[in-house]
């Protein structure tokens, strides 16, 4: 795709500590050259280094799932400064009206930028596909022109930017994990008017209540303020980790469960005998599984919001305490993810056979239809498990208005 201001794309290279780099970007590359920058930099650099690409907003750019941010926030500042320090490398884009920003954090560091929580949106429309928020953004890089320039300094230098990166990512994940907690609540709500369990309904409730009290305070922390008890986000909490505590609890059950099976071939009855309604679409097992996902989600969302606050109220803001706070804070809830990762493996690798039973003569067609789509439901769950080892670089897309305000877009593979 061609641009109005001649394919120029200017990038900035990022840091969050005053480091030397060994290698410095061209005065002028291409996406190839710059992706290949981007790696080496990952590797030899002591501290995380991201990159800032700016370019008109795109005609299709659809902003209904960002973040929404005031001109007076502390990110839409951030931007502001870099755009008036270097006003003669942005003066093009800047003058099609709303710009898009795009800071690309490499995936050898993206795990301890974001500890782990900020990842790309999988896409449940193709295998392996991702919902990218820059449409049309393979064209853009194939003929653009990267051009390296930075606030203050000499073309391809370092800028120190710890707030603008926490900011960023920050409000990335919290994105991230937002939508994730829609997707979770879709699945639960279909479920739910099946099964016709208040119970349920009221973990439901409970959990996705918790919504506004979080969405609150995670305006308010990105505004640089102070979470008040106005804002309600202890009962939020103490409603989460009830929630984490009692997927910890089912998840543990499960896998007891799924140890005592056999490691190849598993006969339905048996199955069901293990995990109660795992042979039923609509039955609690199910519902459990996206509960445990609507409680992780939401956990997410309040872990950055706690990295937040630990790190703005450290003298410099230092990026090193948020990912440290990220880091400490995450580890339980990795240990969760990780064993519902094993439940849903070792669930969609089972090869699911009949009963072989001395009462079982004959194998009627509705005995057919439960096995098969048993069996299917099975395949799908391995589909939801992340496989880290297939990172890519992650992309946070910041549109800013011509008034100044500014909108963070979901995560993308870069």
């Amino acid at each position: 795709m061609t641009t109005e201001t001649g394919n120029v794309v200017p990038i900035w290279t990022l840091t969050t500590d005053d480091v030397n780099v060994p290698v410095a970007l061209d005065k002028a590359m291409t996406a190839g050259r710059l992706a290949e920058l981007r790696s080496v930099l990952a590797v030899l650099a002591e501290s995380p280094v991201t990159t800032l690409e700016v370019r008109p907003r795109p005609e299709a750019l659809d902003t209904s799932h960002g973040m929404k941010f005031g001109s007076a926030s502390p990110i839409a500042q951030q931007l502001a400064t870099f755009a008036v320090n270097t006003p003669k490398a942005t003066a093009q884009v800047a003058s099609s009206g709303e710009t898009l920003y795009r800071m690309v954090v490499p995936a050898r560091v993206a795990s301890q930028v974001s500890g782990n929580i900020l990842k790309p949106m999988t896409s449940s429309a193709a295998a392996g596909g991702v919902h990218s928020a820059l449409v049309g953004s393979k064209g853009i890089s194939a003929q653009a022109t990267f051009v390296p320039v930075t606030a203050g300094a000499a073309a391809g230098a370092m800028a120190i930017a710890t707030p603008l990166v926490l900011l960023a990512v920050a409000a990335g994940a919290s994105v991230y994990a937002e939508q994730q907690r829609k997707a979770a609540i879709e699945k639960i709500t279909l479920l739910l008017e099946k099964l016709h369990q208040d119970r349920l309904d009221d973990e439901r409730n409970q959990l996705d209540g918790c919504r506004n009290s979080i969405d609150k305070a995670t305006a308010v922390l990105l505004d640089n303020g102070n979470i008040g008890a106005t804002i309600a986000l202890g009962p939020a909490v103490y409603a989460i980790d009830t929630a984490i505590a009692a997927a910890e609890r089912r998840v543990k059950r499960w896998r007891t469960a799924l140890d005592r099976l056999p490691a190849d071939k598993v006969e339905l009855p048996v199955l069901a005998a293990a995990i109660e309604g795992i042979d039923s679409a609509d039955s609690e097992f199910y519902a459990h599984l996206e509960l445990a996902d609507l409680a992780i989600a939401l956990k997410r969302r309040v872990v950055v919001l706690q990295a937040v606050e630990h790190a703005q109220q450290d003298e410099g803001n230092e990026f090193k305490n948020f990912a440290e706070a990220l880091k400490l804070d995450t580890q339980n809830l990795e240990a969760l993810i990780s064993e519902l990762d094993f439940v849903r493996l070792r669930l969609s690798s089972l090869e699911i056979d009949r009963s072989h039973g001395l009462a079982d003569f004959t194998f009627g067609s509705s005995s057919v239809d439960k096995l098969l789509h048993t069996t299917y439901r099975l395949r799908k769950l391995g589909d939801q498990v992340s496989r880290p080892g297939l990172q890519n670089d992650v992309a946070i897309d910041i549109l800013r208005r011509e008034d100044g305000s500014v909108t963070v877009l979901p995560p993308a593979i870069a």
